[in-house]
C-alpha cells in the first residue's frame, strides 16, 4: 500500500477539501511531494495535477524535492532579521554554494527560511535538523558547517 493510500484511509471523508492535510501527511511520512504523489492524490481526490501543484505552490511548507541529510533553517523573523540573519543567510548559501531552497549536490544540506524559529531571545537563530544554534554571527557558519559533515563522516555518511 502507497504512502497516499494510507493516508487517504485515515481521512474519515475524503475529498477535495482534505487537499492540505493530505499533501502535509504525505510531506511528513516521505520528506516530500513526489510527482508520483500528485498523481495519485489527484485520482484520490479527484482534482487535476495542476490544482494540486496550484495549492501546494502557494504554501512555502511543501517541498518537491528531497531535503538533505542536514535541513538548516534560518530564520528571518523580526528578532533575528534586527539582528543580521540577512547576513547569517548569504554566508550559508556563500559556503554551501546553494540557494535558499535549494540543497547541495552531494544532498548533504538543504536551506530553508522560516519566518520565525520561536526563539527570538536567542536571535539570530538557525536550526540545523531541530538543533538550534543561537547568536550566531557569519564567521562562526564555517565552523557549523564543518562540525555536521564531521557527524556525517563519523556515521559513515
Amino acid at each position: 500500500m502507497s504512502v497516499v493510500e494510507k493516508v487517504i484511509q485515515q481521512i474519515s471523508n475524503p475529498g477535495r477539501d482534505s487537499l492540505i492535510p493530505v499533501l502535509q501527511a504525505v510531506q511528513e511520512e516521505e520528506g516530500f511531494i513526489s510527482r508520483e504523489s500528485v498523481i495519485e492524490i489527484g485520482k484520490a481526490l479527484d482534482l487535476p495535477a495542476s490544482k494540486i501543484y496550484g495549492v501546494a505552490t502557494f504554501y512555502n511548507q511543501f517541498r518537491f524535492s528531497p531535503n538533505g541529510k542536514w535541513t538548516i533553517q534560518v530564520c528571518r523573523g523580526t528578532a533575528c532579521h534586527v539582528k543580521g540573519s540577512a547576513n547569517l543567510l548569504a554566508r550559508i548559501e556563500r559556503e554551501l554554494g546553494i540557494k535558499a531552497g535549494e540543497t547541495t549536490r552531494d544532498n548533504m544540506f538543504s536551506i530553508e527560511v522560516v519566518a520565525c524559529i520561536g526563539a527570538c531571545g536567542l536571535a539570530p537563530v538557525i536550526a540545523i535538523n531541530g538543533n538550534f544554534h543561537a547568536k550566531v554571527k557569519p564567521d562562526d557558519i564555517p565552523e557549523i558547517l564543518r562540525t555536521y559533515r564531521k557527524k556525517s563522516e563519523e556515521a559513515g555518511k
